[in-house]
């Protein structure tokens, strides 16, 4: 056990079960429904996730991979939300791992506090206002090594720090920055990454099958199997705003979202943009087959305190119905629910918006519809900003029944930014922001 455990409960491996970890330790909070207007949407429940050291967690899945957790508990499993099958289990995932940004000499710096740290597909169970920790399976290599969150590319992703800021790390062609997840019928899991952005076949036990990136992506040196199949305009993904949402129709097509426009032609048009782009992906031909251009409502009507359009962001998408899709756009203070119907006549794929040299390009377009661009038509659902009882930064949502939908929110591992993130001795001093399961029941459902 981690030497900075003391006090902190302890996670046992369940052979039993057949799965790499069960973690039964869990923090109970009350679980009492938030009043609300009859016929608004209302919190009926909420549960939060105790703490389990990192380091621990880390050791029983992968022995040997984190040497010191810096006092970080488990976190990050709010990056997405997936239905288990029985009543209140999910399944989970973490994106990177614990990591921030501190300024030096007047440019941000990436840190990974834990870069031992590999990312982990969680199953969780949600009683009371108790989420237990079922089963838990490392994302591993095709030698079975661990992926790590660390960056894959130099010049094209983020250069990797120390916690502190003050010492680089390596680059890892094997790091995943995991959001998005679906369990297929056979088992295995499909999950999205915003490095490539890719998207990642992973076997029951967590190794990797097929990472699928865009085409002229050139990423060598991985230890599984990379295929370039995705549009290369992909290519054009803001730093860390690749993938970030996954959906699985009934007919077993996969739908992924690109978390924020792309930067084409530029970083500043990007930044600007209102236009995202949506993917389908057929798991039976391994191949894309359609593209839709989203548009986000602007960012005040979406997030009433925020006024950058660069802080809209698609972070969930979940299915609805066979070509019905239910998208979530946000801020880290607000969210709003949109769903959308995916027809075959707003298929953009192979269109001349995918060519990057077409100006304007489609982020550039200040109406889309009107320069013939087919934008998807959305209904709002529920604007969860309104809900009392709703946590911020929510990045997962799950469907539970007709009328109920799982929240879950990204709590950044207790991080936040800066040098004072640490203390004098490198410990974590921890933001108090924890990762909570929060069901929200809909008046007149989806």
């Amino acid at each position: 056990m981690s030497p900075y455990a003391a006090g902190r409960r302890s996670v046992h491996r369940s052979v039993a079960a057949g799965v790499p970890l069960a973690l039964l330790a869990a923090l109970t909070v009350a679980g009492t429904a938030v009043g609300a207007p009859s016929g608004e949407a209302r919190v009926t429940g909420s549960a939060t996730l105790g703490d389990i050291p990192l380091g621990t967690f880390s050791n029983a899945l992968l022995p040997g991979t984190v040497g010191d957790d810096r006092g970080v508990d488990l976190g990050g499993i709010g990056s997405d939300i997936y239905p288990a099958g029985r009543k209140g289990e999910f399944w989970t995932v973490t994106d990177r791992g614990p990591n921030g940004q501190i300024k030096v000499s007047g440019e941000k710096r990436r840190t990974f506090p834990v870069p031992g740290f590999d990312p982990a597909i969680v199953g969780i169970r949600v009683s009371g206002g108790t989420v237990k920790v079922l089963d838990a399976i490392p994302i591993t290599t095709s030698s079975g090594k661990p992926v790590t969150g660390l960056s894959n590319q130099k010049g094209r992703d983020e250069a990797p720090y120390s916690y502190d800021a003050s010492t680089p790390l390596s680059y890892n062609p094997n790091g995943l920055d995991t959001e998005g997840i679906v369990r297929a019928e056979d088992g295995s899991f499909w999950l999205v990454d915003e490095y490539g952005p890719s998207l990642i076949h992973v076997s029951a036990r967590g190794k990797i099958l097929t990472r699928y990136v865009p085409k002229g992506l050139g990423l060598t040196g991985a230890d599984y199997r990379v295929i370039e199949a995705l549009p290369a305009v992909l290519l054009h993904r803001k730093i860390n705003r690749g993938f970030e949402g996954l959906a699985q129709l009934p007919g077993g097509d996969l739908v992924m979202a690109v978390q924020s426009p792309l930067s084409l032609p530029d970083t500043g048009a990007g930044e600007e943009s209102l236009t995202t782009r949506l993917l389908r992906f057929s798991t039976k031909k391994r191949a894309v087959t359609a593209e839709y251009a989203y548009r986000f409502d602007p960012v005040n009507v979406v997030d009433p305190s925020e006024d950058d359009t660069s802080e809209l962001k698609i972070s969930s998408v979940v299915a609805v119905g066979r070509d019905r899709l239910l998208v979530e756009e946000r801020t880290d203070k607000a969210a709003r629910l949109q769903v959308v119907k995916l027809t075959r006549g707003a298929d953009i794929l192979g269109d001349k918006w995918d060519d990057d040299t077409t100006s304007p390009s489609l982020e550039q377009l200040d109406d889309p519809a009107a320069s013939g661009v087919p934008v998807l038509r959305k209904r709002l659902v529920v604007d969860l900003g309104t809900v009392k009882g709703v946590p911020g930064k929510i990045e997962g949502v799950a469907r539970v029944d007709h009328d109920t939908l799982a929240l879950i929110n990204d709590n950044d591992f207790g991080m936040t930014d800066g040098p004072e993130a640490f203390d004098a001795q490198g410990r974590l001093v921890d933001s108090g922001i924890e990762t909570t399961v929060t069901y929200v029941r809909l008046p007149r459902g989806i």
